[in-house]
């Protein structure tokens, strides 16, 4: 029983993590100025940079802005993750009353 409930969890994981890599969420700042592209996986897949902001040269505002950009991105793919997760555990697990997920 249990040897079969953990192949199971492991297949659903892979697929699970398969299903993530295709998912892409962004983080914006500065009104877009500055946009990260992540996955559900919480790989950072794209950094875009405004030509308008880069010319600027302020290169500590352009750090602040992608920091801020990039934990926006990967705040959305770890509620993405969570979600896929907490379905996943629903699915593979067996009902045992009392335990909710």
């Amino acid at each position: 029983m249990f040897g079969d409930l953990v192949s199971k969890l492991k297949l659903a994981q892979e697929d699970s993590k398969n299903r993530m890599e295709q998912i892409l969420v962004d983080g914006q700042a500065d009104n877009g100025n500055v946009k990260v592209v992540a996955n559900a996986n919480k790989v950072i897949k794209q950094i875009y940079i405004s030509e308008e902001l880069f010319n600027l040269g302020d290169k500590e505002a352009i750090e602040e802005l992608t920091l801020v950009a990039v934990n926006k991105a990967l705040e959305k793919a770890e509620a993405i993750y969570n979600e896929e997760m907490k379905g996943m555990a629903k699915d593979v697990m067996p009902t045992i009353p009392g335990i909710n997920f």
